[in-house]
Parts: C-alpha cells; sequence; structure tokens
C-alpha cells in the first residue's frame, strides 16, 4: 500500500473541516454572538497507530477506510458542556456532511473518567477520481474535559496502558472534580459571557 496516497485524502478533509468550523466560530464574533465552538484542532492517524489498531482488533488493510473510524480526528473545544450539545445540532443541520454515528461518553462516561461526546461523520472529498467518502471522527469537549483527557492520555503512554491502580483512582477523582467544574462553569455562564463581551469591546476600542 502506497500511504501517502491512501492518507492524502484524510488530510485534505482534515484541512476543510478545520477550517469550515473555525468558520463558524469566525461568524459568530462578526455577529456578536456566542460561540459555541472556543477552537479546533485535527490530525490524521500516524501510519504506525493505524497499523497497531488492524492488529488489535483484526482488520485487514483492505478494510481499513471503513473499519477504522478515526484515521481523520478533529477535536472541537467548548468552554461549556451546553456548548457541546450546541455544536451537535449544528453538525446534523449541515448539508456537506452526514452523521453515522454517535457516542456519548457525557452522559454515559468511560470507566477510567473519560468524558467526551464523539460523532462519527462520513465527508465527502474530491480527488483526483472524483469524489470520495471519508470517515472522520469529530471529538467534541470542554476544555476542563480535553484537559483531563490529555493527561490520561500521556500517563497511558507512560505506562503502556497499565496505569498504577493509585494514579488511575486519582485520575479518577480528577475527572469527576474536572466534570464538577463545568458544572459549576455552567451555573454562571451568563455573567461569564457578559464579561467576555464587555472585554472583547474594550480590546476592540483600544484598536480603533
Amino acid at each position: 500500500m502506497d500511504w501517502n496516497v491512501f492518507l492524502n485524502p484524510y488530510k485534505q478533509a482534515v484541512e476543510e473541516l478545520k477550517i469550515k468550523l473555525k468558520g463558524v466560530r469566525e461568524q459568530c464574533l462578526i455577529e456578536n454572538k456566542h460561540s459555541p465552538i472556543e477552537f479546533v484542532t485535527g490530525r490524521v492517524k500516524p501510519i504506525a497507530s493505524i497499523i497497531d489498531k488492524t492488529k488489535r482488533k483484526n482488520i485487514s488493510l483492505e478494510d481499513i477506510d471503513t473499519e477504522i473510524q478515526d484515521i481523520a480526528g478533529i477535536r472541537v473545544m467548548c468552554q461549556f458542556v451546553d456548548d457541546i450539545h450546541a455544536v451537535i445540532r449544528l453538525l446534523e443541520k449541515r448539508k456537506d456532511l452526514k452523521i453515522v454515528e454517535e457516542r456519548d461518553y457525557i452522559t454515559h462516561k468511560k470507566p477510567s473518567g473519560y468524558r467526551s461526546f464523539h460523532v462519527v461523520v462520513s465527508y465527502p472529498v474530491q480527488i483526483g477520481e472524483g469524489e470520495k467518502n471519508l470517515l472522520v471522527e469529530i471529538q467534541i469537549r470542554t476544555l476542563a474535559m480535553n484537559f483531563w483527557a490529555t493527561i490520561e492520555h500521556s500517563l497511558n503512554y507512560k505506562y503502556s496502558g497499565a496505569i498504577p491502580k493509585k494514579i488511575e483512582n486519582r485520575l479518577q477523582r480528577a475527572a469527576e472534580a474536572a466534570f464538577r467544574l463545568d458544572e459549576e462553569m455552567s451555573l454562571i455562564k451568563g455573567e461569564i459571557q457578559e464579561a467576555q463581551k464587555i472585554f472583547e469591546q474594550k480590546e476592540q476600542r483600544k484598536l480603533t
């Protein structure tokens, strides 16, 4: 398999979706509205990780484009839990992609404490041979959820997936603390948004 040829459309999908979702945020700011999207990142899964996943899940190379849903990955960060649901509604209304699967790890958190909302979409890219529909995983989470997930990922890497029980227990407590933070922030969402708007207006006046 020529991995460069295979992965190039996925790279294209990631770049296009990043631009489109960042555009949603820019439009909200122009219209002086609250944006449910704080920022967007994306990546294409490294070849070594793809091969490792095919071995773990017994997937043939011929089937990886249909059996592995996260070769292309987008991560959408939000300020508030409510924003996550706003982003999902936004994705549901779009005509340039189709949602094929949803996994709610916020209502149904993982045993580790991981929380996030995963949406798998079918996204068409234009390539030399015409149009090709690719699976892209979009992870939507708050900043607090993302902080916790980043730390957990690093520890999993350090301990090769076998995090010591003592650290695992602390991670679970930290996950609950992060979720309580999200809940508290949601209670004062109006105050936070008003303060942010005042700050942004002040910054704009400095530039004029």
